[in-house]
C-alpha cells in the first residue's frame, strides 16, 4: 500500500489523510511498518517518557537500557517478523478510590508496552480521521481543558438541561469481538488483526487493560458510534447558526447538553432514548444510580473531568457558568499533601518543598481554568500552614509562627510553588 522506505511521521500523515478522504477505504500492509525499527525506536521512546511500572516479568527500564536497547527492540523485531510473538499476562494492580472501593488496572510487561505503542501509532491515524469533534479523551493535539471549554460554552448559551451518564466498569466490559469488529471495518490486514487479537487476549476475555498503551485508542474506537449519533442529532436539529444539543466525551466520561426551553423537551428524552439503545449494542451497562438528568435553571450542579458546573448570574446580570474544582478533588490533593508531611516529619523543609512541590504543579496546571481561585486561595493558604507548622515542630514548639517567617520567604528563598494563577479558555 506505501512504501516501507517512507518515514514515520510522513506515513502518519499519509495514512490519516486517506482515511480523511476515504471512509470506506479499509488499509492493508499495514504490518510491516508495526515491524519497522523506526516505529519500535518511536515506541520506545514513549514508554520511556511515560516512565511505567514493570509489568509481571519485573523488568524495569533501567534493566532493559543496562543491556542495551538496540538489543531488546531487535529481538521484539524479530519476534513480530516470524509472528512467534506472545504478550504476557497484564500485572494486576489496585488503585484505592473512594468510598473503599478500587480501581483495577492491568500493567503490560515494558515489551508489550512497546508493541502495543508500534501498532497504536499505524493504526491511530487512520481511525483519528473518522473521530468526531466532541471526542477528547486521549487523542493528538487534545486536551482535557477544551472538553470543558466546550461544555461551558453550552452552558452558556442556554443548553441547561444535562444527561450526565456513568458508565459501569467501562473499560472492563468491552466486548472484543464487537471492538475487532469496528477495527476490521478499516483494517484490511490479517497479520495487524492477529497482533491485536493477541494483545487483548492477554487482558483476560473481556475489556482492555487500563494501564495498556493502545487502550485508550480502542477505548475510543468503541464509542465512535456513540459520537456518530450525537453529532446527528446535532446537525438534524440545527436552525442556521443555532444547535440545541451539545455533548462532550473524555474517555468513558460523557455529558448531552440540551437547549432549556421547553420545546425541546422530545429532544432531551429522545438523547436519552438513543443514548440508552446504543450502549446496549454495545453491551455496555449505564449506571443507573448514577446516570441523571439534571436541569440548571433550578440551581441544580453536575461534574466533568473534576469540574462541578453551575449556571449562576455574572456580574453583568446575564446567565453565565460557574466551573469549579470538585470538592473531592480538593480533598484528595490534600490527604496527598498531608501524607507526605506526615511520613516526613524530622526532614529539613527544603526536602518536604521539593516532594510537595511537582504535586501542586501538576494540580494546579490541570485546575488552573475557569473559576478556581477560591479553591486555590484556600489550598495555598492550607500549605503555607503546614509548612508554617513543619517550622515550629522542627523547633520543638507550637503555633503557626506567623511572626518569625514571612509569606515572601517561603516562595522566594525555600522557593514554595507559588503559581495559583486562573487562566482564561483558550489561553
Amino acid at each position: 500500500m506505501i512504501k516501507t522506505s517512507i518515514n514515520l511521521q510522513d506515513l502518519r500523515r499519509k495514512i490519516y489523510l486517506k482515511a480523511k478522504s476515504d471512509k470506506t477505504w479499509r488499509f492493508w500492509g499495514l504490518y510491516v511498518h508495526v515491524c519497522k525499527v523506526e516505529t519500535l525506536q518511536a515506541a520506545y521512546k514513549n514508554v520511556r517518557e511515560n516512565n511505567g511500572a514493570p509489568g509481571i516479568d519485573g523488568v524495569t527500564l533501567a534493566d532493559i537500557e543496562k543491556a542495551g536497547v538496540e538489543a531488546f527492540l531487535g529481538q521484539i523485531r524479530d519476534e513480530l517478523v516470524s509472528e512467534t510473538y506472545r504478550p504476557m499476562r497484564n500485572r494486576i494492580k489496585a488503585i484505592p478510590k473512594d468510598n473503599d472501593k478500587v480501581r483495577i488496572l492491568g500493567i503490560p510487561a515494558i515489551r508489550d508496552r512497546v508493541v502495543g505503542g508500534a501498532l497504536k501509532l499505524i493504526i491511530e491515524p487512520i481511525f483519528e480521521a473518522d473521530f468526531q469533534e466532541g471526542s477528547y479523551g486521549y487523542r493528538p493535539k487534545r486536551n482535557p481543558h477544551e472538553a470543558v471549554n466546550r461544555v461551558a460554552e453550552a452552558v452558556v448559551n442556554n443548553k441547561t438541561r444535562v444527561i450526565d451518564l456513568d458508565l459501569r466498569a467501562y473499560f472492563d466490559n468491552i466486548r472484543h469481538d464487537i471492538l475487532l469488529n469496528k477495527v476490521a471495518e478499516r483494517v484490511r490486514d490479517d497479520q495487524v488483526m492477529r497482533l491485536l487479537k493477541l494483545i487483548l487476549k492477554a487482558s483476560g476475555k473481556r475489556g482492555v487493560p487500563q494501564g495498556g498503551v493502545i487502550s485508550p485508542l480502542l477505548s475510543n474506537i468503541y464509542l465512535n458510534e456513540v459520537d456518530k449519533m450525537l453529532e446527528r442529532a446535532k446537525k438534524v436539529t440545527r436552525r442556521g447558526r443555532f444547535t440545541y444539543i451539545e455533548y462532550a466525551r473524555f474517555a468513558d466520561d460523557l455529558v448531552v447538553l440540551v437547549d432549556g426551553f421547553w420545546k425541546w423537551e422530545w429532544l432531551l428524552k429522545a438523547a436519552y432514548k438513543r443514548l440508552a439503545e446504543e450502549f446496549e449494542k454495545l453491551d455496555v451497562q449505564m449506571n443507573q444510580d448514577k446516570t441523571r438528568v439534571v436541569d440548571l435553571t433550578q440551581d441544580q450542579t453536575f461534574s466533568f473531568l473534576g469540574f462541578d458546573y453551575r449556571r449562576t448570574k455574572t456580574r453583568r446580570k446575564v446567565w453565565g457558568v460557574s466551573v469549579t474544582p470538585r470538592m473531592k478533588a480538593r480533598t484528595a490533593l490534600l490527604r496527598k499533601l498531608k501524607d507526605v508531611f506526615r511520613r516526613h516529619l524530622s526532614q529539613p523543609v527544603d526536602r518536604v518543598i521539593f516532594l510537595i512541590n511537582p504535586i501542586l504543579r501538576g494540580w494546579v496546571n490541570y485546575f488552573r481554568i475557569g473559576n478556581s481561585s477560591r479553591c486555590f486561595g484556600y489550598v495555598k493558604d492550607w500549605v503555607e500552614k503546614k509548612i508554617r507548622c513543619h517550622l515550629m515542630r522542627s523547633r520543638k514548639r507550637r503555633g503557626f509562627g506567623w511572626y518569625r517567617w514571612s509569606r515572601a520567604w517561603f516562595y522566594k528563598t525555600l522557593g514554595l510553588f507559588n503559581d495559583y494563577g486562573v487562566r482564561h479558555y483558550g489561553t
